[in-house]
């Protein structure tokens, strides 16, 4: 018992010296069996007098239980029994995820269509996609939406260490029947790229059903009219009616999206991932914020937020899908000539 104070004790002495806070401002018995708290103006060092939930110290301490992963990521193997000394972060001071070793990057993963059973590669079959899900929850995966992802990549906002968005392109009437449910299954959301001449088709969702998604906390971007290819000239086409021809895909998508969900429509979705300098500025001007690629690959937080990179779930094997999981790129950032 005696042994087991010492160490708590000395624990707590090492955390504060490493978090830089140099005093401790207060010292608080917590009601309800939350446990004594030492806290600085960065940190919350805590002894758990009981077995305590990580959600519950993030409500009580941080005043939201969605940021549990802020807890989470800072204690690595806790298991939030009574004894533990557990450290709550209050601020997060590295917001472009940089370490000695390298730098996080955020895995957009790209879907179309499901069913259960498939004949074509963008269709993922509806076992197949909860397998996918079951692995990202089991293993500690933090599902975040394009605008997280935004806030990121303006450097205003520090993101989960296992970050991934989830983003399924066209609108077809599988995503409502199929992958909403298995979303909503593991407490997951996406962000949504519409074709909006596509909505209501055979094939397709209906507007009431993409507002249901988007109420339960989705998120619906442009994926132009009529899924044109936004970088090619049609034959004859010459350069003013070129323009004139994408703006209209891009623009009045957006208005639509905005009308039809009372919403400002801020992220878009290239056609076949296709772009070119005119498209990326008529987007911008449209007063979109971010666009994504079909370009394999994962985004840090210096990536151009109009080119950002995605890839497509084709395969239906585990190990492929691991493979696009990839969330932090290991390069040494030490200055060698001053070692």
């Amino acid at each position: 018992m005696k042994t087991n104070l010492i160490l708590n004790a000395v624990m707590v002495l090492a955390l504060i010296c490493l978090s830089s806070c140099v005093s401790i401002l207060t010292i608080v018995p917590e009601e309800n069996k939350l446990p004594i708290t030492f806290k600085s103006d960065k940190y919350i060092i805590c002894t758990l007098t009981t077995d305590t939930p990580p959600a519950l110290l993030a409500e009580k301490f941080l005043g939201d239980p969605n940021k549990v992963w802020m807890i989470e990521d800072e204690n690595k193997n806790a298991l939030y029994q009574k004894g533990e000394t557990i450290v709550i972060p209050l601020v997060l001071d590295n917001k472009a995820g940089l370490t000695k070793t390298g730098y996080q990057a955020v895995p957009i993963l790209c879907y179309h269509r499901f069913s259960k059973d498939c004949t074509s590669k963008l269709c993922m079959p509806e076992n197949v996609f909860a397998r996918q899900m079951k692995y990202l929850k089991d293993n500690h995966y933090r599902v975040i939406s394009m605008e997280t992802l935004i806030a990121y990549l303006e450097y205003n906002k520090a993101l989960p260490k296992r970050s991934v968005v989830i983003t399924i392109d066209d609108g077809y009437n599988s995503v409502y029947d199929i992958a909403f449910p298995v979303l909503k299954q593991y407490g997951f959301t996406a962000s949504l790229f519409i074709y909006t001449d596509f909505v209501a088709g055979g094939s397709a969702m209906t507007w009431q059903q993409i507002r249901e998604m988007k109420s339960a906390g989705f998120e619906i971007g442009s994926h132009t009219l009529f899924h044109s290819d936004l970088a090619a000239k049609r034959p004859k086409e010459n350069e003013k009616n070129y323009i004139k021809r994408i703006t209209h895909e891009i623009v009045h998508s957006k208005e639509i999206l905005d009308k039809k969900l009372n919403q400002d429509t801020r992220l878009f979705a290239f056609p076949f991932g296709s772009s070119n300098r005119q498209v990326i500025n008529i987007c911008k001007k449209a007063g979109y914020k971010a666009a994504v690629t079909v370009i394999r690959g994962t985004n840090p937080f210096f990536k151009d937020p109009f080119l950002l990179h995605r890839d497509q779930i084709l395969s239906r094997e585990q190990v492929a899908f691991v493979s696009r999981l990839k969330t932090f790129q290991t390069i040494s950032l030490e200055d060698k000539d001053n070692e």
